[in-house]
């Protein structure tokens, strides 16, 4: 009977009617829990007391699914199974748990993990293998199973001992992370994957909080121990563990090892057939939002979110069915998309996006990510606060919702309360190198160079696996510099040295951020604003056509249509960052301040080397596109840009009356040789011929030196002069054009004044005449 009802409640509990599984639950408790009348032997009692412990078990697992914790819990003190069962102690930590009293959960878990296991894990795998021998010969020739079969299912109870104390190690974290004692929940969490290399709540809970550094993931992973993991067919063990450990593989940090993951990923994909898993899909996704290739991760997490379920759901007739088409997905997925979104300009999509997620979804923490997001990119500040604030309170461990919590400060320049933030984000994401990276372009736009390079040399530590404290090499040699990390980190360790007045070492670190972004296959277009901060030091250094070229370059990046803007520019870095940097040119759009600066600074270097043609027509462009931008700091650039203008063209204005008189000279003098060469290489033997030569050249002269004296008079002429020549014409033309119009019009009508004919030509007497004529008319009574 016992097994006919555990039967009938394992069904009902793998259909989900809780109500049906604890009513026969509690009937097959009952009838294990009956005292034996009969005499039985001590392991007839042993058992009896095991199927009761089992059943009491799966009873307050059915209550627990059915979130009654408090039920699980008055079930579990029973007969003191809490400190009796591994499973049931585990089975009422997480009760506790789920109740948020972590006091309680630490009370019955205990605050130390039992390492010896993690030591005799590799054993674990022997026993086994020896206890498989099921069948023993004795001397008097039988066979008993007796010794293998208790061997096996001591194994069995043995493995499942371990799986529970590791997945106590595993809620042990939990505990700390709530108490916020992030050193303890990370050795928690892995002692729970080294005891239990299959315990992967602990391995995700270690990958997405960033308690570690990408160095130390890679290293942490290759310490575990694959071999342990046990598989039904003996025949794929070797081949489960090394799936096994290509799935923890790509969910490493994206900075660690790009090829490693790579060769995992693409193995997962084409081996296994994987590549439409939404798990693997995002962690290309996440590769390829670290190359700043935001239009393609874009395509992969859109993909991930409009699968063959919810395009079925779509293809009915019934409205209200697209509107779930995002939704029903892992967690994950949406901060990236979200990020995505927003580097590519998709406002409409965000919006949309945000609006289904408040309506079906109104609990959950990346909603209001999502409406933080879109009043992010459309700069509407306090209300982007505001709804960051509220997902962190909701996910007090979720990333974004911190970071994009602390842009929002640097966005409005309010530098202190975004140090706060960024320091509260690296507190909590111990392992990740971004709040670091941007506690130090908080203290760059604050002119604190010290402390700025304080916190970069952290970062680039922690984004490369160097020593802390370290700053990257500035070897000359590139091919000898070790190149890791986030390029971004090198931009702005470059700007520092670049405020410092050390530009050599500024170009040398540009020009490693460029290699480093090239070796991992980055968008060009995304480092054009590093580039440009290059060419900025050369031009500091004198390297003028050196830096003239790196100028050309950006700019015929940024006309290929590859987005631009992902590092900050030269002067700052305030809330610049790979989560929340403008990119431009993928969505359809220009980030105008970038290509007016870039032409601006062109411009500059053009003036710089004689060029003032040339800088003329690109200080006009750059006006041209700065003033276009609609207002803010690109708007206030064409300011800067105008200045230079204005400069260029009083020295163009020079440089050509200089040209003009040069060209005068050497036409007088050319003429007056010509003149002079004639004469000579005539023969003359009178002295009246002589004479009259002598005339002659004295009348040449006399009338050079009036053309000359005529030039330098027309040179002189008085502006107000020639002001009123070209108004007194413009006024002409005017009223002829008046004239004929009037007279198409009016064909018969009133008598109208004759146009006075256009003049061609502006003669010396005619602007005089028609100004006392004027001057005649405006007189009263006249």
């Amino acid at each position: 009977m016992e097994k006919y009802l555990r039967s009938w409640r394992q069904d009902a509990l793998n259909r989900g009617q809780h109500d049906s599984a604890i009513y026969i639950g509690d009937k097959v408790l009952a009838l294990t829990s009956t005292p034996l009348s009969a005499p039985y032997s001590q392991q007839a009692a042993d058992q009896w007391e095991t199927d009761s412990d089992s059943d009491a078990f799966w009873l307050a697992q059915v209550h627990f699914s059915n979130n009654n914790f408090t039920r699980a819990l008055a079930l579990l003190s029973r007969k003191d199974l809490v400190s009796r069962s591994t499973a049931c102690r585990y089975l009422a930590a997480h009760c506790y748990i789920k109740q948020n009293q972590f006091e309680q959960a630490l009370s019955i878990l205990g605050e130390h993990n039992p390492t010896d296991l993690i030591r005799s894990n590799n054993s674990r795998r022997k026993i086994q293998h020896l206890n498989g021998q099921s069948h023993v010969t004795l001397r008097n020739g039988r066979s008993t199973t007796t010794r293998g079969e208790r061997g096996e299912d001591r194994e069995r109870d043995e493995a499942n001992n371990v799986r529970f104390e590791a997945a106590m190690c595993y809620l042990r974290g939990l505990c700390f992370a709530k108490q916020n004692a992030f050193d303890r929940a990370r050795d928690c969490y892995k002692d729970a994957v080294r005891i239990d290399v299959q315990c992967f709540e602990a391995f995700d809970q270690l990958m997405k909080n960033s308690l570690m550094s990408p160095t130390e993931e890679l290293e942490f992973l290759e310490s575990l121990d694959f071999d342990s993991v046990s598989s039904p067919d003996p025949a794929i063990t070797q081949e489960a563990a090394h799936f096994t450990k290509m799935l923890y593989t790509t969910r490493l940090s994206k900075y660690s090892a790009p090829s490693l993951l790579s060769d995992a990923t693409e193995t997962l994909s084409t081996h296994y057939n994987l590549s439409e898993n939404p798990d693997i899909l995002l962690s290309r996704a996440e590769a390829l939002y670290t190359q700043c290739r935001f239009a393609e991760a874009l395509e992969l997490t859109s993909s991930i979110l409009s699968t063959s379920q919810s395009s079925e759901l779509t293809s009915t007739n019934s409205p209200s069915i697209p509107a779930h088409s995002n939704l029903g997905h892992a967690p994950a997925v949406y901060p990236l998309h979200l990020a995505c979104l927003y580097e590519t300009g998709a406002t409409n999509a965000l919006f949309l996006l945000s609006h289904m997620l408040a309506d079906h979804a109104p609990e959950e923490p990346y909603t209001y990510l999502a409406i933080g997001v879109y009043y992010l990119s459309v700069s509407k500040i306090a209300e982007a606060r505001r709804f960051f604030s509220k997902a962190s309170l909701l996910d007090p461990h979720s990333a974004p919702a911190w970071i994009g919590f602390a842009h929002t400060f640097a966005a409005e320049g309010e530098h202190d309360q975004a140090i706060a933030a960024y320091s509260t984000a690296a507190r909590l994401f111990q392992g990740s190198h971004l709040p670091q990276l941007f506690l130090g372009m908080q203290h760059l736009a604050l002119n604190n160079m010290s402390l700025a390079h304080e916190y970069l040399c952290a970062a680039y530590a922690m984004s490369t696996g160097a020593a802390p404290g370290s700053g990257p090499s500035l070897s000359s040699n590139l091919s000898a510099v070790s190149l890791g990390g986030d390029p971004l980190v090198l931009n702005e360790l470059g700007v520092v040295f670049y405020h410092q007045n050390n530009h050599g070492a500024a170009v040398e670190l540009f020009r490693q951020a460029l290699a480093l972004a090239a070796s991992l296959h980055c968008e060009p277009g995304a480092w054009v604003a590093t580039r440009a901060n290059m060419g900025h030091a050369l031009r500091r250094l004198g390297r003028l056509p050196e830096a003239l070229r790196e100028f050309d370059d950006c700019l015929r990046v940024g006309a290929g249509g590859t987005s631009l803007g992902y590092s900050p520019f030269l002067g700052g870095g305030a809330g610049g960052s790979a989560a929340v940097a403008t990119a431009s040119g993928v969505g359809g759009y220009e980030d105008r301040g970038l290509v007016g600066s870039l032409h601006t600074s062109r411009g500059l270097l053009l003036l710089e080397l004689g060029r003032t043609s040339d800088a003329v027509t690109s200080l006009h462009e750059a006006v041209r596109v700065l003033g276009a931008s609609g207002g803010g700091d690109a708007a206030g650039g064409a300011g800067v840009a105008g200045t230079l203008l204005n400069r260029a063209l009083e020295v163009w204005a020079v440089e050509g009356r200089e040209r003009d008189r040069q060209a005068m000279d050497e036409g007088t003098t050319s003429r007056g040789s010509y003149r002079a060469r004639d004469m000579n290489g005539r023969e003359r033997t009178a002295t009246d011929e002589s004479n009259r030569r002598r005339i002659r050249h004295a009348g040449y002269a006399e009338e050079w030196t009036d053309e000359v004296t005529h030039a330098a008079t027309s040179e002189t002429l008085d502006t107000e002069t020639l002001e009123e020549r070209v108004e007194m014409d413009l006024d002409d033309k005017a009223d002829t054009l008046l004239g004929r119009a009037l007279g198409r019009v009016r064909p018969g009508g009133r008598t109208r004044r004759t146009p006075r004919p256009a003049s061609p030509d502006i003669k010396g007497g005619a602007p005089a005449a028609r100004r006392r004529d004027r001057a005649h008319r405006s007189q009263p009574g006249q």
